[in-house]
């Protein structure tokens, strides 16, 4: 698996920041974000359980434009080859 880096949130210092990647092999986005508070997770128990090996995470709005570009990436690599 390799995972493609599109970048980190950019009004943060760089470290310890949300994130964007494509893995490369299934096309899947990868994201990095905080912890959803509280609150957060309680509203999105009230559509179903959360399960212990998935999170609710935040991410910026302002990493929308990583975000549609690693979608864009990631729908051309889950596209089967035109021939």
């Amino acid at each position: 698996m390799a995972l493609l880096f599109f970048g980190k949130d950019p009004n943060t210092n760089g470290d310890d920041c949300p994130t964007v990647w494509v893995d490369d092999a299934s096309a899947d986005l990868v994201l990095q974000g905080w912890k959803a508070d509280a609150g957060t997770e309680t509203e999105c128990l009230a559509v179903g359980h959360i399960p212990d090996t998935e999170a609710v995470i935040r991410i910026p709005a302002r990493m929308v434009p990583l975000i549609r570009k690693a979608c864009d990436a990631a729908e051309q690599r889950g596209r089967p080859a035109v021939r």
